[in-house]
C-alpha cells in the first residue's frame, strides 16, 4: 500500500487570490440600494409630507401671523414677516428631516427589521452601513428642502439671486444634525430617549434659533448659547442669502463652523457603528 508523502500534497500559494474585494464605495452603494428599494415602496407618505408641511407653515405662520406682525414694521430691513420666517423655517425643517432620519431609520435598523446585522455578515463594513444609511438621509433631506424651496419661491419670498444657494445651505444644515443624531441612535436599545431629544433638544432649537423672531430679543445671556448652535448659523446663512444681506465674512464664518460640526458628527458616526456593529455582535 502506498503511502502518501503529505509533502507531496499541493499547498495554495499564499499569494493567490479570489477576485479583488470591493471598494469602499461599492459597499456603501449596497447599503443604500436598501433603502433606495425601501423609499420606493414609502415614498408616497414622504412627498405628501413635503408638498403640505411648507404650504402649511408658509400659509399659517408667514401669512396668518404675518398680517399682523407687518402691521408694526419692525423686522431688519422693514421685510414682510413671511420673507424673514420662510428661510428660517427652510432651515429649521432640514435640522427635523435630518434628526428624524438619523433616528427611526437607524433604531428600526438595529432593533426591528435587523438588516444591519445582515449587513455586517457581508463584506460591508461598519463604516459602509453607516455612509449608506446617510446617503439616504441626506437624499430625503434634498428632497424634502427643494420641495420647500418651491413654496418659497413661489410666495415670493426670494429677494437676491444669491437665494438659490440658500438650498444647499439648507441641505448642509440638516446634515450637520444628521451625523450625530446616527451616531446618538446607534448606541439605542430603544426608542424612549428619542423622545427625550425630540422634546428637549430639537423643540428648543426650533424655536430659539431666530426661526421665528430676531434673535437679538432673546434675553442677552441666551446670546451664546444661540451663536453655538449649528441651526442658528444655518438660519442666519439661508436668511441672508435670500434677502441679499450676505457678507462673505459671516458667510465664511457660518460655513466653517456647520462644516467643524459636520466633521465631528461623521468622527463620532464611524466610532460609534464600529462599536455598535463589531464588538457587539
Amino acid at each position: 500500500m502506498a503511502v502518501l508523502d503529505p509533502a507531496s500534497v499541493p499547498v495554495p500559494s499564499p499569494s493567490a487570490s479570489g477576485p479583488p474585494a470591493p471598494s469602499g464605495w461599492v459597499l456603501t452603494w449596497r447599503q443604500a440600494r436598501y433603502w433606495i428599494t425601501f423609499f420606493r415602496r414609502t415614498w408616497r407618505g414622504t412627498v405628501l409630507s413635503a408638498v403640505l408641511g411648507p404650504l402649511m407653515y408658509l400659509t399659517a405662520m408667514g401669512v396668518g401671523i404675518g398680517t399682523l406682525v407687518d402691521q408694526d414694521h419692525n423686522l431688519p430691513g422693514g421685510v414682510t414677516y413671511l420673507s424673514f420666517i420662510a428661510p428660517g423655517v427652510l432651515a429649521a425643517t432640514a435640522m427635523q428631516n435630518g434628526i428624524f432620519e438619523g433616528a427611526f431609520p437607524v433604531l428600526g435598523s438595529l432593533k426591528w427589521f435587523g438588516n444591519y446585522w445582515a449587513a455586517v455578515n457581508t463584506p460591508q463594513r461598519p463604516r459602509d452601513v453607516m455612509f449608506g444609511t446617510a446617503l439616504q438621509g441626506v437624499a430625503r433631506i434634498t428632497i424634502l428642502s427643494t420641495v420647500f424651496f418651491a413654496a418659497m419661491a413661489g410666495f415670493g419670498t426670494m429677494h437676491s439671486a444669491w437665494a438659490v444657494l440658500a438650498l444647499p445651505a439648507s441641505v448642509l444644515t440638516g446634515t450637520v444634525f444628521l451625523f450625530p443624531m446616527m451616531a446618538f441612535t446607534v448606541t439605542l436599545d430603544s426608542d424612549q430617549p428619542l423622545t427625550v431629544v425630540f422634546r428637549f433638544v430639537m423643540t428648543p432649537l426650533f424655536l430659539f434659533s431666530g426661526t421665528f423672531f430676531p434673535w437679538q430679543q432673546l434675553p442677552a445671556w441666551m446670546h451664546p448659547v444661540a451663536f453655538a448652535t449649528p441651526l442658528w448659523h444655518g438660519v442666519e446663512l439661508c436668511r441672508e442669502l435670500t434677502l441679499g444681506t450676505v457678507d462673505l465674512g459671516s458667510a465664511l464664518l457660518h460655513l466653517a463652523y456647520l462644516f467643524a460640526f459636520l466633521a465631528l458628527g461623521v468622527w463620532l458616526a464611524l466610532r460609534n457603528y464600529r462599536r455598535r456593529l463589531y464588538l457587539d455582535r
